[in-house]
């Protein structure tokens, strides 16, 4: 049997989330279209016959770490590249910047197998830039493997799969052959309802957001799930409401609905939307909304 953990890293926005969906079969990390959707690190857990390869999705890596969400994504990211058996880094098409760069830097000091993985190979219109490309990119460092992806498609990822069950190494199962992530139910819920904020409300105002599950419990075959949506100022509010609380309530028919695909029974949720000055800058109120290094 091989097994062994293995990190995906990247840049914001480059499809890690997709991929590790795509890896498993079924949706785990929530995606949009925004960077930064991802805030913690997921874990995913693909188990067969022959191995349990076991994920982790991570936040995108960036430069600018201008409040304590953005020190606290990075950490979570950075520390995902240490005692885990091999780096999974995805780029993205030809589009190759400051920030990739930098992720090459951190990998440098890495002693597992690295492999580069670029995704959206399918959209690149001039194939003719894509093989110097891939050979400017493999004298940055010394990768396993360069395999053009798709993680939205599902482009080469048997073959990505095959080759990370050679390079793992030989071990007993860590999670039990069912098991498809070490995230609980409550943090899954969570989830789901901010990535139907992410996806619904435009420009900034998903990144003074914030999800927290007050009560999520089973009564009669019913899950009854309250969540809070936190804000960052009174003005953020009104706007996620919407006019007659139209706005709110579609998201909250969006996230019941799959809610109930996941979880397999009938969802009712409520969802109440407060206000936290300042909260994504702020390390206590951080570490109380679940934001925590352990």
């Amino acid at each position: 049997m091989k097994t062994g953990f293995i990190s995906i890293v990247g840049r914001p926005n480059v499809g890690k989330s997709t991929l590790l969906n795509k890896l498993l079969g079924q949706k785990i990390s929530i995606t949009s279209r925004k960077p930064q959707t991802t805030r913690h690190n997921i874990t995913g857990i693909h188990t067969t016959e022959k191995s349990q390869m076991i994920f982790v999705d991570t936040p995108g890596i960036h430069k600018k770490e201008i409040k304590a969400m953005n020190q606290y994504m990075n950490r979570s990211a950075l520390q995902s590249l240490h005692d885990v058996d091999v780096i999974l880094f995805v780029a993205e098409g030809t589009r190759w910047t400051d920030e990739d760069e930098n992720i090459i830097e951190k990998l440098k000091s890495v002693q597992c197998p690295v492999i580069l993985l670029i995704n959206k190979s399918d959209l690149i219109k001039d194939k003719t830039e894509f093989l110097p490309h891939i050979n400017q990119l493999s004298e940055k460092l010394k990768f396993h493997d360069i395999l053009p992806i798709s993680a939205k498609s599902g482009y080469h990822t048997e073959q990505l799969l095959s080759i990370l069950e050679e390079l793992l190494p030989e071990g007993t199962p860590f999670f039990p052959d069912d098991q498809i992530t070490d995230r609980s139910s409550r943090f899954l819920a969570s989830e789901i309802v901010r990535e139907k904020l992410m996806r619904t409300l435009s420009q900034e105002l998903p990144y003074a957001l914030t999800v927290e599950i007050e009560q999520f419990k089973e009564s009669d075959g019913l899950l009854d799930v309250a969540a809070v949506c936190w804000v960052e100022r009174k003005g953020q509010k009104s706007i996620l409401i919407g006019k007659q609380g139209k706005k709110l309530k579609e998201i909250g028919t969006q996230a019941r609905q799959d809610m109930e695909k996941l979880f397999g029974q009938k969802v009712f949720l409520q969802l109440w939307v407060k206000v936290k000055e300042g909260w994504s800058d702020d390390v206590r109120a951080l570490r109380s909304l679940g934001y925590s290094d352990e």
